[in-house]
């Protein structure tokens, strides 16, 4: 399995200060990359890139993903600024448009996404290229900015933008305006097939072909020895992502019955009792379904079904001992 791209992805699950020995060990496995999480009231993404970014050499570093609505404009190009200060080309920006009820819960007002996402990804692009920028939108109204550079590197800084799309007009205008899309995970293999339909289209508008669209995709993956293990393993993500994100479990394409037994049990934030209360109301073929889970074999396999179907790069999530994830998928 030479020379195949695949990627670290990092949640909570870990603590943080483990997260950096992972991604180190990525590193030298020859893993391109590692993401860091932003969804539910946990962890931020930036603080764990930078210790990403400072203790690591050759390792891209993304965001998978931040939100377009808690950042205004100006600190956002700001902060990928500073990242890329800290790990010059080693940033990725993937950036969503969040999710309800917790972005509700929290005063935001999720209204016209894929126009939200469209100006920030215009004007952010923009303040990273240099410019000085003057836009007045319905979400951005910026006048003559720029970043401030007095003391260090003035040219354009080279950050991709991705967009961590999953409803498909969202695709449709990643496939037009960013420079990759972070697929989401908890999906079966074949959810692939309308993104990457959905991807083409909104590249066409364009004028792009869809060789120029990265498409990395995040992949709940637990493996172990014992098949039993990597599955209970799973399982604890995965109940806890039916109850609380309802546009994958919208997507993973689970019955409605589960999701609302699962609901039914676990509060937000979920306890770990909870959890394990509603695990047992989700099948092991649910699982072995929308994740690659089992030993280092079925894994490996599992995750050559999502890179047949498009997927360019294997985003993988450890759900049991990362090490033995990294060492099943290691390039070096």
């Amino acid at each position: 399995m030479p020379n195949e791209r695949v990627a670290l992805y990092l949640q909570d699950a870990h603590s943080l200060q483990d997260g950096i020995k992972y991604a180190q060990y990525a590193e030298s496995k020859g893993f391109e990359a590692v993401w860091q999480a932003e969804s539910r009231l946990v962890r931020d993404a930036i603080v764990p890139m930078a210790a990403f970014a400072a203790t690591t050499e050759r390792i891209k570093i993304g965001a998978g993903v931040i939100n377009n609505w808690t950042r205004n404009i100006g600190l956002l190009a700001a902060t990928w600024l500073t990242l890329d200060d800290l790990a010059p080309d080693r940033m990725i920006c993937g950036i969503g448009a969040w999710w309800d009820p917790l972005a509700k819960n929290v005063g935001i007002e999720r209204r016209k996404p894929l126009l939200a996402m469209r100006e920030t990804v215009e004007v952010l692009r923009r303040l990273l290229r240099m410019e000085n920028v003057t836009f007045h939108g319905e979400f951005h109204h910026v006048t003559g900015i720029e970043l401030d550079v007095v003391h260090g590197r003035r040219e354009p800084r080279n950050v991709p933008i991705y967009i961590g799309a999953t409803g498909d007009k969202m695709m449709e205008l990643t496939g037009e305006i960013a420079d990759g899309v972070l697929l989401n995970y908890c999906v079966p293999p074949e959810y692939n097939d309308r993104a990457m339909e959905l991807l083409e289209a909104g590249a066409k508008k364009a004028g792009r072909s869809m060789d120029e669209i990265d498409r990395p995709q995040l992949v709940v993956c637990s493996v172990d020895l014992d098949r039993k293990k990597a599955i209970e393993a799973a399982k604890v993500l995965l109940t806890q992502y039916l109850a609380q994100q309802p546009h994958i479990a919208k997507a993973s394409g689970v019955s409605e019955d589960i999701v609302k037994q699962v609901q039914s049990i676990l509060t937000w934030p979920a306890t770990i009792e909870q959890i394990h209360q509603a695990m047992q109301y989700v099948p092991d073929e649910f699982v072995l379904k929308i994740s690659a889970t089992g030993t280092p074999d079925e894994v490996r396999a599992k995750v050559d079904e999502y890179r047949r179907r498009g997927c360019t790069c294997p985003v993988l999530y450890p759900m049991s001992d990362p090490y033995l994830m990294i060492d099943t998928f290691a390039q070096s």
